[in-house]
């Protein structure tokens, strides 16, 4: 079978992964994950596999195939998988976990290579664009970039004392964006300094809900014309806001309870979020209208994956 252009597919606590025809809205494919909710979802860059996590693994299955079995299993973490990605050539994984860890796992072996401690649940972790450095954030809300080169904490800040949600990095590495329990969303300008340790300098901070922000997520590089930050939230909206000032563009209303995920389109024209209403949501960014309803799970739906530019590196 042909492998789709466009990969979407959605996870939650109704213990199963759903792939969808991304303009019908139609489910092709659906995957048992029996031994716990997923709480999140991401596709290599090759396109060949998708990656859940759930409590404590982490299963990879294959993405163009019939087979329902994941194809490896990492078991090394000891509670709540909160975030996993990608080195940019599929190289290697990366994964934090409410046990404390941020750990780097070779594809093809199913041990872990590398494990840091954070000394408080990791709820994100982000891959900086050169590839070289971890940023993780905690419950305790401690921010931490591990240098892969030095295999060490390069830096450590502490914004407030409060959680950090979700971390995200501008595409050319310029940006950092850190999220909290507060409804807060702390920028930073990422500098190079003298040596290769990045250094923060603190740009803005923006109260972008009066609730829990559970996600925020920075557009991607051939986002047209405009840059944006997307904020999901408990308060049951998305909030798009211009990077350039951090003015408010859109606000994305239709979810009927918290919305946990999201991910832009490849050109930053559409963002497709989950959510505990058990449906997954299609935007489009120019009108700020939800032009397809992802409806098959039966309970809360907290993750998602989209990945509809060309496939290896060069995406």
């Amino acid at each position: 079978m042909p492998q789709p252009s466009v990969i979407l597919a959605t996870a939650g606590y109704d213990h199963t992964v759903k792939f969808w025809e991304a303009t019908s809205g139609r489910c092709y494919r659906t995957l048992q994950y029996p031994d716990s909710q997923v709480n999140h979802l991401e596709i290599t860059p090759d396109k060949q596999y998708l990656a859940a996590a759930g409590n404590p693994h982490i299963r990879l299955f294959e993405v163009n195939s019939n087979n329902s079995q994941a194809v490896i299993s990492y078991d090394s973490h000891t509670n709540n998988v909160t975030a996993v990605g990608f080195q940019c050539d599929g190289k290697w994984m990366y994964s934090g976990s409410e046990d404390g860890t941020v750990k780097i796992w070779d594809l093809r072996a199913p041990g872990f290579q590398r494990e840091y401690e954070s000394r408080a649940a990791v709820n994100t972790v982000v891959l900086h664009p050169n590839q070289t450095e971890l940023i993780s954030g905690d419950q305790n809300g401690n921010i931490r970039v591990w240098d892969l080169n030095a295999n060490s904490c390069s830096c450590e800040l502490v914004p407030e004392d409060t959680a950090v949600r979700s971390l995200t990095v501008m595409w050319d590495g310029s940006l950092v964006v850190a999220a909290n329990n507060n409804g807060t969303c702390y920028v930073w300008r990422l500098m190079r300094g003298t040596q290769t340790m990045t250094n923060f300098e603190p740009l803005h901070k923006l109260q972008a809900h009066n609730s829990y922000i559970l996600k925020c997520l920075l557009s991607p590089e051939f986002c047209e014309h405009h840059r944006y930050l997307a904020t999901t939230s408990s308060d049951q909206t998305v909030k798009i806001w211009n990077v350039d000032g951090f003015t408010l563009e859109r606000t994305l209303t239709g979810h009927q309870r918290w919305v946990w995920d999201c991910v832009f389109s490849v050109d930053g024209a559409f963002l497709v979020t989950a959510s505990s209403d058990s449906t997954a949501r299609l935007w489009d960014l120019s009108t700020g209208e939800a032009i397809r309803v992802y409806q098959g799970h039966h309970k809360a739906t907290v993750c998602c994956a989209l990945h509809d530019g060309a496939d290896g590196a060069s995406s």
